[in-house]
């Protein structure tokens, strides 16, 4: 049997009274795109900063390529091929989107910020920079203004930035958000470009997209995993329905 590039194993986080993620055991494969979704306050975003290293969890393990990386620090798990996006834009408005992804490959080559502005026109930043934009299609928007990109525009240079990193494991929440419908096609249409070369955690409202690019699907509810299968499977289960695809509650 194939070792599981990720597992979770008896993850529990609780603030205070409120119990956000309860005894959660997940192994997800190599390659695969594994859609986290459930109802308003699941413990998706609480999960996702657990498995990233940003938030601690009081018991369990998660173990990354077969390491325990439980308390390992974001940057010890950066090192180690993890990256994440988050469900707000998070990038640099007043750089390029150049240069935005030389920042992040610089970052991850463990550069000092404050050597940014000498390091900015260093070509070996530069270079795989604009090998990543070009990847995802921002290769035509280079040199605008961060700020000036469109919304979707903008969450697919977070993911570049992401993919800067050389990642092996991306963790996505909500790429979606706040999208228009044209938007959401673009992104699940790159997202789908990285299907197979990495394996990918997705946090996501939008089912559409769910079911367009997951190959297993969890389902949380109150922080406990109700059903894991493939979207066939999941589409098909009654109790998902009622706790979640049978609502119009939004993600959180």
């Amino acid at each position: 049997m194939v070792e599981p590039v990720l597992r979770i194993a008896g993850l529990c986080k609780s603030f205070g009274n409120l119990i956000a993620t309860d005894d959660l055991h997940l192994d997800i494969g190599q390659g695969e795109i594994h859609a986290i979704i459930g109802p308003n306050g699941a413990g998706k975003t609480t999960l996702i900063a657990q498995l990233s290293g940003e938030l601690r969890s009081d018991r369990g393990q998660v173990s990354f390529a077969g390491r325990d990386i439980t308390r390992l620090s974001v940057p010890a798990r950066s090192a180690l091929g993890l990256a994440r996006s988050f469900q707000i834009t998070s990038i640099f408005p007043n750089f390029t989107a150049l240069d935005n992804v030389a920042l992040a490959v610089q970052a991850h080559a463990g550069h000092s910020f404050r050597f940014w502005r000498p390091a900015h026109l260093d070509p070996a930043l530069r270079q795989p920079a604009a090998e990543v934009l070009e990847r995802i299609g921002l290769d035509s928007r280079a040199h605008e203004q961060a700020a000036n990109l469109s919304h979707g525009e903008q969450r697919q240079l977070e993911i570049a930035m992401a993919l800067a990193t050389r990642p092996s494991l991306l963790l996505l929440d909500e790429p979606t958000a706040g999208m228009g419908r044209e938007e959401s096609a673009q992104m699940v249409t790159l997202l789908q470009s990285l299907k197979g070369r990495l394996t990918i955690v997705l946090i996501e409202h939008d089912m559409d997209a769910v079911f367009a690019l997951a190959d297993q699907i969890t389902v949380l509810v109150y922080g406990r995993a109700i059903a894991t299968g493939r979207p066939h499977e999941i589409r098909a289960s009654a109790a998902v329905r009622a706790a979640y695809l049978g609502t119009e509650n939004a993600d959180a």
